[in-house]
């Protein structure tokens, strides 16, 4: 049976003197350019190998693993009651990292690619209306001291469509006002021009103006963009909190993220009209396929316009 490795932190120090590991996540953060967040959770599937292969198969060396050992992994990960996407995230690190050796000639054959992924459906995320995002922004209290940094909160999020990763990173030195943009600093450390409409650039300009010059800032955060009330970098939790009580205020009754904001920035682009390849561009995708969720939520819309406005789809009364 597998033991699971909860602790972040233990991974990383137990993977510390593998040297196959310690060049996968250079690969991972070098070659791939993926995202702090992103190298953590292949480690973490690695990490759940190696602890199986210790455990059942007398700390096998990673080299001397076959596809029979791998399937026999798969089946003890199925046995932990873990979720689809979790249990296909898994095997996807596996898949990754055997890759990496077939690369660095570790290994002749890879035997994680006859490894099957359960079937997952396409999770449509919620997506607020325009009149709910409104009734999110207008529930924040002005006359409260981060009143003003909340709102400019929201607002950017639905404004610019960013990740929480990205809104949490943004920088003061980030806006471009005069030209209408801002630098967004994505995953893998990309970067993209995101347009920000008057409502966004008009609330930062007052927290920026009003709020923000009353906070003693931390010199390494003196850049940072939204700050708490000590003039630190805010955490992605925070981020969480701040939506999740706006929304609850707000009397919407959907699961709301940070996320839903990102969702619904662009299912509203796409249901006006905006060109697929544009909103990759916003989005920061890499692949076109990552966007096309969005086509998909419009087609349910016209799928339900047809089903209750067509007239040969219409109940005789």
């Amino acid at each position: 049976m597998i033991i699971p490795i909860l602790d972040m932190l233990f991974i990383r120090l137990f993977m510390k003197n593998d040297i196959y590991i310690s060049g996968f996540k250079s690969y991972l953060q070098l070659e791939r350019g993926m995202s702090p967040n992103t190298v953590l959770a292949y480690l973490y599937d690695v990490g759940l190998l190696t602890s199986f292969l210790k455990e059942n198969h007398n700390d096998k060396p990673i080299k001397k693993v076959n596809t029979e050992i791998l399937r026999e992994f798969i089946s003890n990960i199925e046995n932990l009651d873990l979720g689809a996407y979790t249990q296909a995230r898994i095997i996807s690190g596996i898949k990754a990292f055997f890759n990496y050796l077939i690369l660095e000639k570790v290994v002749d054959i890879d035997p994680s690619e006859l490894l099957e992924s359960p079937r997952l459906g396409r999770k449509l995320p919620d997506v607020l209306t325009i009149n709910e995002v409104e009734k999110i922004i207008q529930s924040v209290d002005l006359s409260q001291g981060e009143g003003e940094r909340n709102k400019a909160i929201l607002e950017t999020l639905y404004g610019c469509g960013l990740r929480v990763s990205e809104l949490i990173n943004l920088k003061v030195s980030d806006l471009h006002f005069k030209e209408g943009i801002i630098m967004v600093t994505g995953k893998g450390n990309k970067q993209r021009l995101v347009p920000i409409g008057d409502q966004a650039k008009k609330q930062i300009s007052t927290y920026l103006k009003f709020n923000r010059t009353q906070l003693t800032i931390t010199k390494q955060d003196n850049d940072i963009l939204f700050l708490n009330r000590r003039g630190k970098i805010l955490t992605r939790q925070m981020i969480f909190y701040i939506v999740k009580n706006h929304a609850e205020k707000s009397g919407i009754r959907k699961n709301i993220s940070p996320h839903s904001f990102r969702h619904s920035y662009a299912t509203h682009l796409v249901q006006n009209g905006a060109d697929l390849r544009v909103v990759q561009e916003l989005l920061g995708h890499v692949s076109i396929t990552t966007t096309e969720i969005y086509t998909h939520l419009n087609r349910e819309d016209l799928r339900k316009a047809i089903l209750d406005f067509h007239p040969r789809n219409r109940r005789e009364e």
